[in-house]
Order: structure tokens, then sequence, then C-alpha cells
């Protein structure tokens, strides 16, 4: 019904954080683009805009989805459970469970492969990784 709106909201969320860290990356002169054997390659506003990405993208097919099984209106409410008192509370215990349920699924798949991506960035790249790999 309207399980897309809690990805929605940490999209919001993750955007406008996103935005903040740029701008402060750019005030303290944290450069964007690093050499490959520098410890973060990749900035961490750059790591939180694929997040909000993810977010946007999978609530964006949701909310078409919905529109598209009906549940979603062009005309106010705009969700058609929001016009009956028991489908409203159905509504608010999906969103509860199902979408809290998918923004956590997502952000925890973001977190991981951000985690691994550094790890294998830093294993690979590392100027002494690979000289040692040259000379053994």
């Amino acid at each position: 019904m309207a399980c897309f709106l809690v990805p929605a909201a940490e999209a919001i969320v993750a955007t406008i954080a996103a935005k903040a860290v740029k701008s402060h990356e750019a005030k303290t002169g944290v450069q964007t683009t690093h050499t490959a054997w520098e410890e973060n390659p990749i900035s961490l506003s750059k790591k939180i805009t694929r997040l909000s990405g993810f977010l946007w993208g999978g609530s964006g097919l949701l909310a078409f989805e919905h529109f598209w099984h009906g549940e979603i209106s062009p005309v106010f409410p705009f969700l058609t459970a929001a016009s009956n008192p028991t489908d409203l509370a159905a509504m608010l215990h999906e969103m509860a469970t199902t979408g809290t349920a998918m923004a956590l699924a997502v952000t925890t798949v973001w977190a991981v492969t951000t985690i691994v991506s550094d790890r294998i960035t830093k294993r690979t790249l590392h100027p002494a990784k690979v000289l040692r790999r040259k000379e053994g």
C-alpha cells in the first residue's frame, strides 16, 4: 500500500546528508579524486550518494508498482488506503513492517558492498602490496 514511503523518507535523509558531507569535504579540502594507493579512493559523499540512488530507485519502482495496481491515485488522498480508517491502520502497519524491512535490507546491502569494495581496493591497489606480489 505505502511501504515505498519508508525507503523514500530514508532516501531524502541520505540525499541531504550526501550534500552536507560534500560541502564539508569542499570546505576542508578533502579531495574527491584520490590516487590509487590512498586510504579511501572513493569519498564518503559519493558512497552516501550511491545509497540514496539505491533508495530512490527502489522507492520509484515500488511507487510505480503500487500505481499500476491502483493503490495510488492521482487525486487526493493519493493513497487509496488513506480514505478508509481500517485500511489506514493496515497501511501504517505495512509501512512499519515491510517498509522498514526493505529500507534496512537496502542499507545493509549497501553497507556490505561498500565495506567489501573498500577492502578489495585497499588490498589490490596499495603500493606495498603490489611490490610484494612482484617480488614473490
